[in-house]
C-alpha cells in the first residue's frame, strides 16, 4: 500500500452512502464541489455587480442587469431561470452533503437550510409569474421578504448568506481535524497536510 493510500475512503473504513449521494461523496467530490463553488461564486458576483451598477454607477433599476444580463436581458426577467438556479442550488447542496463531516457538514447544512427558504421565495415568484395572480395586492410577483426589502437587495442578501457558510464549510473540509479525517469519504483535503489535533 502506498503511503498516501491512508487518505483514501476505503482505508478510513467508512462506507459511503449509495446512489448519487454516494457517487458524489467519494473520489468525485472534489471536482463536483469545485465546479459547484465556481457557479455559486459567479452567481453571487452577478448580484454584487448589479448592486454596484445601482449604487456606485447610479444606473436605474431596469438598466442594472449585472454582467451577463447586459447582453442577455431575459436572464434578469425570467422567473424560470431564477427558480431553476435556486432548485439546482438546493439539489447540489443536498447531494454533495455526504462528503462533508464534522464542522464542515454543520456549516454546509446551514447553507442548505438558508437556500431551502430562498428556493421557497423563488417558487412563490415563479407561481405568481405563471398564473398572473400576485400576492399581497402587488402589481408584480412578490416574495414574502420582499414586503420588507427591495428585490435586488434581498436577493443579494440571500446569495451572500448562503455563500458565507459554504465558504466556511469548504475551509473546514480542506482542513479536517483528526476525527473528521477519519470519517472522510473523499480526497478533497490535500494528502500532504498533516493531521490536525482533534477539536481544532
Amino acid at each position: 500500500m502506498a503511503a498516501n493510500d491512508s487518505y483514501l475512503p476505503a482505508a478510513a473504513g467508512f462506507a459511503a452512502p449509495g446512489g448519487l449521494t454516494g457517487w458524489l461523496s467519494g473520489s468525485r467530490h472534489r471536482t463536483a464541489v469545485n465546479l459547484f463553488m465556481v457557479v455559486v461564486l459567479a452567481h453571487w458576483a452577478e448580484h454584487v455587480a448589479q448592486a454596484f451598477e445601482i449604487y456606485v454607477l447610479g444606473w436605474k433599476l431596469p438598466a442594472a442587469r449585472g454582467v451577463l444580463g447586459l447582453p442577455f436581458p431575459w436572464l434578469i426577467k425570467s422567473e424560470w431561470m431564477h427558480y431553476g438556479y435556486a432548485l439546482i442550488m438546493i439539489l447540489a447542496l443536498w447531494f454533495l452533503r455526504a462528503g462533508f463531516h464534522g464542522r464542515a457538514k454543520t456549516w454546509w447544512m446551514v447553507a442548505f437550510g438558508i437556500q431551502f427558504w430562498h428556493h421557497i421565495e423563488h417558487l412563490l415568484l415563479l407561481l405568481q409569474a405563471q398564473t398572473g395572480h400576485f400576492l399581497f395586492g402587488k402589481a408584480v410577483p412578490t416574495s414574502v421578504l420582499q414586503l420588507v426589502f427591495p428585490r435586488v437587495e434581498l436577493h443579494l442578501f440571500y446569495n451572500t448568506i448562503v455563500t458565507i457558510p459554504m465558504v466556511i464549510a469548504m475551509y473546514y473540509h480542506l482542513r479536517p481535524n483528526k476525527a473528521e479525517q477519519q470519517e472522510a469519504t473523499c480526497t478533497c483535503a490535500p494528502e500532504s497536510r498533516p493531521l490536525a489535533s482533534a477539536g481544532v
